[in-house]
């Protein structure tokens, strides 16, 4: 049981820790069999997992991470943009491969059991499963890193996904030289960890 809880203290979010070393087929084929176990509503399974080991795609990829990139930063106020300049926000290049996870809402469709009044557990479910992923990766010692500084057509497009499809996340994957024991944003001063204690109700919604 220690080791269950010690993998999900020691999981990060990896950017520039990367080594760019192979990944054995093996241990690729087991991290995407934990994330296909995950639980889903109704049984739809609607994530797909997109395999990237090609050096041009995730070069387009990270080019545009970095045109995103920037759009953001003009929107920060200039100590902000100091901060934020030091903070990288993917791996695209120096990790060893990439995998999209995606969301298809039509999978069981029309009548997926329970998401009848919640529409985004179908969304949710996806979410479960790339928690998985990287908790797998990370027994495997392995790095994760999640970019979000993308927008979703750019993607649709690079990678030619059908549409009504969505891309929720790109993961750069790979081992790496260490995980920081500290998270990148809370050691460089974006933002510190909320104690569990302030977000805890009972019995409705409630606050010390």
């Amino acid at each position: 049981m220690t080791e269950f809880y010690d993998v999900i203290f020691d999981r990060r979010d990896v950017r520039g820790e990367f080594t760019g070393e192979a990944v054995p087929d093996q241990v690729l084929l087991r991290i995407l069999e934990a994330a296909h176990a995950a639980p889903s509503v109704g049984l739809s399974q609607p994530w797909d997992f997109i395999v990237i080991r090609d050096r041009d795609l995730r070069d387009a990829f990270a080019d545009h991470v970095q045109e995103e990139r920037a759009v953001f930063a003009v929107s920060l106020e200039a100590e902000r943009a100091d901060m934020f300049a030091t903070i990288k926000v993917d791996g695209a290049r120096e990790s060893t491969l990439s995998i999209v996870v995606t969301y298809d809402p039509q999978r069981g469709a029309p009548a997926v059991l329970g998401r009848h009044s919640i529409a985004d557990a179908g969304l949710y479910s996806v979410c479960l499963a790339i928690q998985n992923l990287w908790l797998a990766a990370t027994a495997e010692g392995l790095g994760v890193g999640w970019v979000s500084f993308y927008r979703e057509d750019f993607v649709t497009d690079l990678l030619g996904i059908p549409d009504g499809i969505r891309p929720v996340a790109w993961l750069c994957v790979g081992p790496v030289t260490h995980r920081e024991t500290v998270p990148d944003l809370e050691r460089k001063g974006w933002r510190k960890r909320v104690p569990l204690s302030d977000l805890i109700h009972q019995d409705g919604w409630k606050r010390r």
